[in-house]
């Protein structure tokens, strides 16, 4: 009588760990998420739309580049942002604040620094990624994977505020941290 009333118990403590396993949080932290859909809150129409004579002599789209809705996007950009726009440089090449530039780049320049650091983050998330129930599990390691490179807000905050700098509060620690 008192097993079966414990194998009752151990397939209902089974179903119940079942049922709670199928619930999902949302993965807002998930590095992976929203990378095989658009984003669809990034297309914003600054001008009216138009619909050509024919679609069919419409030319290739060019990723970056301009188009018949947006025939100078960077442009547009740096006008919405407050800047003149006929002092953008579309060459590539650092010209402008020869003082800043000369400053930023004292070290020297990588051109495919975001590649590299793509490539660079890539291996450490593989190296870091939780260990084996939390990649079971689907549990977010990002906080944990970054701890060791975040600031202390609040050591920050005092040594700011020692050097006579103005500055707003800490976020709150804990939590989402």
């Amino acid at each position: 009588m008192m097993a079966k009333q414990a194998r009752r118990m151990a397939l209902l403590l089974l179903v119940c760990a079942s049922v709670a396993a199928c619930s999902r949080e949302p993965d807002l932290m998930n590095i992976e998420r929203g990378q095989d859909t658009p984003d669809e809150f990034a297309i914003l129409p600054n001008k009216p739309i138009q619909q050509p004579e024919n679609y069919r002599d419409l030319p290739a789209p060019t990723l970056g580049g301009s188009n018949r809705a947006d025939a100078s996007p960077f442009k547009d950009a740096v006008a919405a942002l407050g800047g003149n726009p006929e002092r953008l440089n579309t060459t590539g090449q650092l010209v402008g604040e020869p003082g800043l530039i000369g400053h930023v780049t004292r070290f020297g320049l990588t051109r495919n620094i975001r590649q590299q650091l793509a490539a660079e983050d890539y291996q450490f998330r593989k190296k870091n990624d939780g260990r084996l129930l939390e990649r079971l599990f689907n549990v977010n390691v990002y906080y944990k994977a970054y701890a060791r490179q975040s600031l202390d807000q609040e050591s920050e905050l005092s040594r700011f505020r020692r050097a006579g700098v103005a500055t707003p509060s800490a976020p709150p620690a804990g939590g989402l941290q």
